[in-house]
């Protein structure tokens, strides 16, 4: 993989933002991690969960007693809103990281045949509905240089993190997100009424 960044900038933190570049698992961990808290707190937590065990690797957090992981997730500061739900989540994903990618996360991009495949191949990971699916090819094509045939394809037309190069792209887009929301919302319930 040629990077094109050395960082993602979602958490505030350079070594967290280094890292998601640096570790394929954990820019993985930081999308499954990336429901009902903010982008900083979801992509925050591969970096504080390496240094609370002391590594990130897939096999291992896979095999970890679920206790042991639940325990690691909710020490204050808890890892995410829903440490207990979050922590199973994310050692299903390092189980299936282990077992079908060699516990080698970058080998779903690198042995991807085309955007279709790399596209299935992440819609197969525990927790990756469409959303988080367009969000990483995104990642991946516009900011960390993978490149696989038909990957265009592939990629999402509406905005996505792919699209958040600072700190400011970021405020936009969660901005813009918010926005969308409140708009969905408001025309639910103009629906209901």
């Amino acid at each position: 993989m040629s990077t094109t960044t050395d960082r993602l900038p979602f958490t505030g933190d350079d070594a967290a933002d280094r890292y998601l570049v640096e570790e394929p698992l954990a820019l993985l961990i930081g999308f499954a991690l990336d429901q009902q808290v903010t982008v900083q707190k979801a992509f925050s937590g591969p970096h504080e969960l390496r240094r609370r065990l002391g590594h990130l690797d897939a096999a291992r957090i896979a095999a970890l007693p679920a206790e042991e992981l639940d325990r690691v997730f909710r020490t204050p500061p808890a890892i995410h809103r829903f440490p207990s739900s979050m922590a199973s989540k994310v050692q299903a994903l390092c189980a299936v990281i282990a077992e079908r990618y060699g516990n080698d996360a970058s080998r779903i991009w690198r042995d991807a045949r085309d955007g279709r495949d790399l596209r299935d191949r992440l819609a197969g990971l525990p927790g990756f509905g469409a959303m988080k699916v367009s969000g990483t090819l995104a990642i991946l094509g516009k900011r960390l240089g993978v490149t696989v045939p038909g990957l265009g394809d592939v990629m999402p037309a509406h905005p996505t993190l792919g699209d958040v190069d600072s700190p400011e792209a970021l405020a936009r887009y969660q901005a813009g997100k918010r926005a969308a929301k409140a708009d969905a919302r408001a025309a639910k319930a103009t629906r209901g009424a």
